[in-house]
């Protein structure tokens, strides 16, 4: 089992910028790719992102894609999350999950840690 927490969440104004980030624990060594979810009030949890182990390669959905970036600091065990040019339409609680391999990630799939709290994201107009 991964432990995860999630942070960096807050309130921002359309167009302004925020980095997540979260940090996992316990079997970190069995969890080679990561990625980040998102839902919003109403809503089914849906895929956001997600990075392999080296970093080397990286999935969105669409409707991220050119303004967020995932990375990874595997000596801090951490994933992070640099949104840019946010939207009202991505306002939600933001969490974060691990799976073996990046396409389980994407689908939501063999996923290895429990949803924690999330971090909550509101952007305005």
């Amino acid at each position: 089992q991964v432990q995860l927490v999630e942070s960096g969440g807050g309130a921002v104004q359309a167009g302004g910028s925020l980095r997540l980030s979260c940090a996992a624990s316990g079997r970190t060594s069995s969890t080679p790719a990561m990625g980040w979810f998102r839902q919003a009030p109403g809503k089914e949890r849906e895929f956001v992102a997600a990075i392999n182990w080296r970093g080397s390669s990286t999935t969105y959905a669409d409707f991220v894609k050119g303004r967020f970036t995932i990375s990874r600091d595997n000596a801090k065990n951490t994933v992070h999350l640099l949104m840019n040019s946010l939207k009202p339409e991505d306002t939600a609680v933001y969490y974060c999950n691990a799976a073996p391999k990046l396409a389980a990630v994407a689908a939501a799939s063999a996923l290895l840690g429990s949803w924690g709290q999330g971090t909550q994201v509101t952007v305005s107009s």
